[in-house]
């Protein structure tokens, strides 16, 4: 019971920056009236977080990875609270910028260090399925917290989108208050010294897993509601509710993916999930234009998608011995860079006049790749081994 108390504590969080991450993208019209500026400025906004998200995933961790993991988690949602509760009263585009890059400076830094007390808290053969408990509260956000957040931002006024994040923040401080217990800093995890983890050659591989791998899933996410609208003949109003499906879906497969992970290995989890996710995107092209196989795929490509998460999440904290919160931290950025990349690829197709099925077949390569990368960590690892039992 004290584990599950612990881990939803984590989830409370994750599901307030799974929140503030993703309500952005329904509520860009009426911020950009609100504020006078074009929809595409108002864009720069996203662009503002993910540029926060990467920058204080590692900064935050090497400022502050001395401190004991409970405090440092407090502290972390205390200053997520705090710029979210800012953007409420924010009065200018610009000062909205500037609060909104200071919202995603805690994003990477709290899951990084979420993972590995989860990690540390759980059984012994059961820490992907813990990891995998705590980034429940980010899946969970995508079936309740952003259609919420939407329709009370297109409703009422979306300042009150982020007052309701602000209050989640509030509820995730209490509940680490009474439920997470005082850990112990592990003293072989000096952050600054950590560093030279990243002068090996597995830790870099599983951050281009990261980016790669996983942008192909926002290749496809990033343009799903004109794929549904222009493509499967949806209308506009049903959308919230297929993303609240693949919102299930992305539930669904994210504890999937950590029972994986516990019972083949983290990198073999990751190379099925990603292979299978290749296939996912690529059927996606073939049936788009049917209503109900689109429904079922886009439900299937969003557990699949999610499924990689925790698979991945802990494969670099097995690769970064020594500094696994600041490698933890470092996946974060990894997954925005996957985030902008993916969008960004997926995007030149379109613009080519190749219409919106198009972006799945970029994901399906981004994949491939991030699959292939999965093998290539397992060939390092029987390379290693066998020169250590040739030196031994």
């Amino acid at each position: 019971m004290n584990l599950q108390k612990s881990l939803i504590a984590l989830a409370i969080g994750g599901f307030g920056i799974g929140m503030t991450e993703f309500v952005m993208m329904g509520l860009l019209p009426e911020i950009a009236s609100d504020l006078s500026v074009s929809i595409p400025e108002a864009g720069y906004l996203i662009s503002s977080y993910a540029l926060g998200v990467v920058i204080g995933a590692p900064l935050l961790i090497l400022m502050a990875g001395n401190f004991p993991p409970k405090k440092l988690l407090i502290g972390l949602m205390v200053l997520f609270t705090i710029f979210n509760g800012l953007s409420v009263i924010v009065p200018s585009y610009n000062l909205f910028l500037v609060t909104r890059l200071l919202s995603g400076l805690p994003h990477g830094a709290f899951f990084g260090v979420g993972a590995v007390v989860a990690g540390k808290l759980a059984k012994k053969g059961k820490e992907a399925s813990a990891v995998a408990m705590m980034f429940s509260g980010l899946a969970f956000a995508n079936i309740v917290g952003i259609p919420l957040g939407t329709y009370v931002g297109q409703s009422l006024s979306w300042r009150y989108s982020f007052l309701i994040v602000a209050i989640i923040g509030l509820l995730a401080i209490v509940a680490l208050v009474f439920w997470m217990p005082n850990l112990e800093k592990n003293k072989n995890d000096n952050p600054k010294q950590g560093l030279k983890v990243f002068k090996h050659v597995e830790p870099w591989l599983v951050l281009l897993i990261t980016a790669i791998g996983t942008g192909g899933f926002f290749a496809w996410f990033s343009y799903i509601k004109p794929l549904l609208t222009e493509v499967g003949d949806f209308e506009t109003s049903t959308v919230t509710f297929i993303l609240m499906g693949v919102g299930l879906g992305m539930t669904l497969g994210n504890f999937i993916g950590g029972k994986l992970a516990d019972k083949i290995s983290p990198v073999k989890a990751g190379m099925v999930l990603l292979f299978t996710m290749v296939a996912c995107l690529l059927t996606i092209i073939w049936v788009a234009e049917n209503q109900l196989l689109l429904l079922i795929m886009s439900f299937v490509t969003g557990a699949v998608a999610f499924s990689v998460i925790a698979p991945i999440q802990m494969l670099m904290i097995k690769s970064a011995k020594g500094a696994e919160m600041l490698a933890s931290a470092s996946m974060q950025a990894g997954f925005n860079i996957g985030n902008a990349l993916g969008a960004f690829l997926g995007g030149i197709p379109i613009e080519k006049g190749l219409g919106y099925t198009s972006p799945q077949a970029v994901g399906a390569v981004l994949a491939f790749l991030g699959a292939l990368i999965c093998i290539s960590v397992m060939w390092n690892r029987r390379r290693v081994d066998k020169k250590l039992a040739v030196n031994f």
